[in-house]
């Protein structure tokens, strides 16, 4: 018997399987793979093929010595004519998967077929000879050009050629659920198993192994990763895919490989995008531009502009009825704006279809919203006679590369983006018209032969060539970028070469920040409590609470609440007419000092309902209008932070949520993370004036307070979590706290920083009254201080 693509020089037995395969770590077949049809599973049947002569072998192979020839081809890269040329000159062939030694089953060759239709495939041998003489290699290409799942499977390729020498292959991805469905997609085309060679990172979920070559991760988590290895010599290729989105943490990546692939010549470094990228982008790595590789897409069949005197909004549900009425089968992938809009729109059609003719065939609206993952269907997975309509909004673009069964597009031509203001500490909504890029990305999801309808004025759609997508990192809250590239300069890497430079007054109040929360020192360097904060996949400032709450005992409860209000939020949004019912559940678990302790009673009712063996945990999600997956996540982000407070050798209190000291401690460890987020009552009629930037605000009504009249007796000071500018004006997450207390735990130097306003020469006045007693204390007592620590400054400062 001959193994096409390897060549004994001793009879073949299974043993070769074992001698020959490539990874760092052997897996053999186990035993009773012999006598087995299908190795892989449902689908992966066997193939072994019968030629006539067995004395030859093909010169082109992957031979045992892992040596890659880029004229020649791999076992992966054949396609039917070679096969059916190879029928007639071997005898008795068994293929042989070059990254696990395992035979090919019936499925690869099925889907190899598929993946040769790509438009990507017309690129390979320019692609792997870019890679190999060169450190940089740009693609541009869109979603369904199959970039994203191909690329990578090259790039392990040639890893695999120089035997993993200089590492394996990362691939980054912006969201958690397109990193998980590409890793699922490739392991499936490469038959090879998810979890061993191919695996993914996502927050709070790791699928993979040491012996893992390939692994699909979100740009966040590699960046967490250059903590410990700063060098990211685990990789011989960093793919960094979607680079057109401009994200923060792309943009931080890119600006550190830079800096890495100078100290590391063997590196490779791929750039993926979904439009031609831009030209600050080609001249980051050399300062000269850099040779793009450029994927063309087919023209979609028809554009259709709708400018009736409706809203985009009415206009895109009228057109997806229309749709459904007149048009050929086909999916519908629909761009709204909010999260709202997708949850009405959603309730809107789903009442709407109930009238529809039953001969058109079932209409069923899919709510995706953004980095809310979970709601697509498995890609996979046929409609059928089914006309599935997806909701969405930017920048979910690339969330449909799969599904070949979508023919209609409808877009609104504009999105909401979050614009920091680091002068409010909070965000504003814009609504501005996408860019000519985003545009084709969306335009591109209904193939040749579908349509694409732009809902869009003609005024924006005559300026939107001219606006370009603009960077995250000049837009967003870089308090966290900078603790993260702070502790980058102790790793060794004191520079960061970003493509757009951050706004310098959000890189002012990002360092004004960090020195309150005492993670700088004198000279501006990471102080030791920055370190220890940038461990945490939190906030600074709620890693500043977490980390106070080790030394006020009441580590159970704040991790609670970081883990609470760092998942998505546990609240589902109820139907009009289930607003009054959700409301009255929500009572059930009010806490009379706050929101934040709500929290902490919603979490603790799951928990319980989850050891109860009879109890449906979903359902009872369902019955208290909680979302179930939300919850879980809070439970695991919880897991991870007690098991990261305990690697660092921190102390972990025993629960004692209930009692009055625990309650007290819990609101000084909040205090001392989140003292620049205090508000007061002036008037007594719920206008909340914020201290560090005077804006007035109100109570959320979801709040425990928010329903409640001035009368009943609001808080006059509270500690808030967010503030909804734009939105709202509302101040969410809120809990009670005295004067007192926040006197004791804010920093001086922030208080004489405050603008001068009555509610500041109130904190003053406490202030001078603590200060003399503290003297009158000293001059009439000269006994040993009681260790009290109710009345001691926090420590943490």
């Amino acid at each position: 018997m001959t193994v096409l693509g390897w060549a004994p020089t001793e009879p073949f037995t299974w043993l070769h399987l074992q001698r020959g395969s490539l990874l760092p770590s052997s897996r053999v077949p186990r035993a009773g793979d012999l006598s087995k049809p299908n190795l892989r599973g449902p689908g992966h049947e066997v193939v072994v093929r019968k030629t006539e002569n067995s004395s030859e072998m093909e010169p082109h192979m992957l031979s045992l010595s892992g040596e890659y020839c880029v004229e020649g081809k791999s076992p992966c890269c054949l396609d039917s004519e070679t096969l059916s040329q190879g029928d007639k000159e071997y005898d008795d062939i068994l293929e042989l998967n070059q990254f696990d030694g395992l035979p090919y089953s019936s499925r690869f060759y099925k889907l190899l077929k598929e993946r040769k239709e790509l438009p990507v495939w017309r690129a390979k041998d320019e692609f792997m000879d870019s890679l190999t003489k060169g450190q940089f290699v740009v693609l541009s290409g869109f979603a369904k050009t199959g970039r994203s799942s191909q690329i990578p499977q090259w790039c392990a390729e040639f890893c695999l050629s120089v035997r993993f020498q200089h590492g394996m292959v990362v691939c980054t991805q912006i969201h958690p659920q397109q990193a998980v469905d590409l890793a699922l997609r490739v392991a499936d085309e490469m038959d090879i198993n998810i979890g061993h060679e191919v695996g993914y990172t996502i927050p709070l979920e790791t699928c993979c192994t040491s012996e893992t070559f390939l692994r699909y991760c979100t740009d966040d988590m590699l960046l967490r990763e250059m903590m410990s290895d700063p060098l990211l010599e685990r990789y011989g290729v960093v793919i960094i895919d979607q680079a057109h989105q401009r994200t923060v943490a792309t943009d931080v990546l890119l600006g550190l490989l830079k800096e890495v692939a100078l100290q590391r010549p063997e590196l490779r470094v791929v750039l993926l995008s979904a439009t031609k990228p831009d030209p600050k982008q080609l001249n980051l790595f050399t300062g000269s531009a850099l040779p793009a590789i450029h994927l063309e897409a087919p023209e979609v069949g028809e554009v259709a502009y709708s400018s009736t005197g409706d809203s985009y909004f009415c206009s895109a549900l009228r057109l997806v009825l229309e749709i459904h009425r007149s048009k050929e089968p086909g999916d519908v992938v629909v761009f709204l704006v909010t999260m709202q809009e997708i949850d009405l729109a959603h309730d809107i059609l789903c009442h709407e279809k109930r009238g529809l003719p039953p001969g058109l065939g079932e209409l069923l609206p899919i709510a995706v919203h953004p980095d809310q993952p979970g709601s697509l269907p498995t890609f996979g997975e046929e409609a059928g006679q089914t006309r599935r309509v997806f909701l969405t909004s930017s920048p979910n673009e690339d969330f449909f590369w799969a599904y070949s069964s979508i023919n209609f597009v409808i877009d609104a031509g504009v999105e909401k983006r979050f614009v920091y203001n680091p002068r409010i500490r909070t965000n504003s909504v814009i609504i501005q018209p996408i860019s000519s890029g985003q545009s084709e990305c969306r335009k591109q999801l209904a193939g040749p032969t579908g349509e694409h309808f732009c809902i869009i004025s003609c005024d924006l759609a005559s300026i939107r060539h001219l606006w370009p997508i603009r960077p995250r990192i000049m837009e967003s809250d870089i308090t966290s970028t900078v603790l993260f590239l702070k502790r980058m300069e102790i790793a060794g890497l004191g520079h960061c070469h970003f493509i757009d430079r951050p706004d310098p007054g959000g890189l002012m109040q990002a360092l004004e920040e960090l020195d309150y929360l005492a993670a700088l020192d004198n000279d501006g360097n990471l102080s030791e409590m920055g370190i220890i904060m940038s461990e945490f996949p939190l906030e600074p400032q709620m890693a500043k609470t977490v980390l106070a709450s080790c030394e006020f005992d009441c580590v159970n409860e704040v991790v609670i609440i970081a883990a609470m209000l760092t998942a998505p939020s546990c609240f589902t949004v109820p139907a009009v007419e289930l607003k009054p019912e959700a409301a009255q559940c929500l009572m059930k678990f009010q806490h009379p000092e706050g929101d934040h302790f709500t929290l902490i009673n919603i979490f603790k009712a799951f928990k319980q309902c989850q050891q109860d063996e009879y109890c449906d945990e979903e359902k009872w999600c369902q019955d208290f209008f909680f979302s179930h997956s939300a919850l879980l996540t809070a439970d695991a982000l919880r897991t991870e932070l007690t098991d990261t407070l305990r690697r660092i050798e921190l102390p972990v209190s025993a629960p004692a949520f209930g009692c009055r000291g625990n309650t007290v401690n819990i609101k000084r460890a909040l205090l001392a993370g989140f003292f620049m987020q205090v508000a007061r009552d002036v008037d007594g009629s719920g206008n909340y004036f914020i201290l560090t930037h005077k804006h007035v605000a109100q109570i959320h009504p979801m709040s425990g307070y928010g329903a409640k009249s001035p009368k009943l007796g609001l808080p006059e000071w509270v500690l808030f979590h967010q503030h909804t500018f734009s939105e709202d004006n509302c101040l969410r997450t809120v809990t009670h706290i005295t004067p007192e207390e926040f006197v004791q735990m804010m920093p001086q130097y922030f208080f004489y920083n405050l603008p001068s306003s009555e509610s500041k020469d109130l904190l003053q006045n406490i202030l001078s009254r603590g200060a003399s007693q503290d003297e009158e204390n000293k001059r009439s007592s000269s006994e040993e201080p009681q260790d009290d620590r109710t009345s001691d400054r926090c420590v943490v400062q």
